[in-house]
């Protein structure tokens, strides 16, 4: 699937400078939103069609939604949480500065977006996510001894992965 299934996310207004106006502030909610879990296990998905953890692949030489997610997590267990993850990818996907992330960020999160239970990675290809109790989240493969202990632990909240398909 074109965008690894995330073309619902939002995008930024312009190309313009990321500074909101006194006026924009002014009418800005304060409301946040965060994907994030706490001492939770994301079971892959009922319908997913892999037996054991896939690494996406590049599509036409551009990393896929996929592909980015499973580079950062696989690369960094345990260092980053769910929003700085799909963060991340938002920000790479659109060529963001550094100087824009702090606003991006916030416009981004201003409204709710689809948590790793509706990631490729826990849908498609077959990866569990376990969230520690300060957020931060892992990859496991679900042909692993690990994922079987997470799913097999009474203390840990187990989710399961959303469906692709409806039933």
């Amino acid at each position: 699937m074109p965008g690894g299934g995330f073309s619902n996310l939002p995008t930024l207004p312009s190309r313009e400078p990321l500074v909101a106006s006194k006026t924009d502030r002014m009418k800005q909610t304060n409301k946040i939103h965060t994907t994030n879990y706490f001492d939770t296990f994301i079971e892959v998905a009922d319908d997913c069609k892999v037996s054991a953890g896939q690494i996406p692949e590049i599509k036409n030489d551009k990393k896929t939604v996929a592909s980015m997610q499973f580079e950062l997590l696989s690369k960094n267990p345990y260092k980053y949480t769910s929003d700085d993850i799909l963060f991340q990818v938002f920000a790479d996907r659109n060529d963001l500065t550094d100087s824009e992330y702090k606003f991006a960020r916030e416009h981004f999160f201003a409204k709710g977006q689809p948590c790793l239970r509706a990631s490729p990675l826990t849908k498609q290809f077959g990866w569990g996510v376990h969230c520690d109790k300060k957020g931060k989240v892992a990859l496991y493969g679900m042909e692993t001894e690990k994922y079987q202990n997470f799913i097999a632990e009474p203390i840990i909240k187990k989710v399961k992965a959303m469906r692709t398909s409806k039933k």
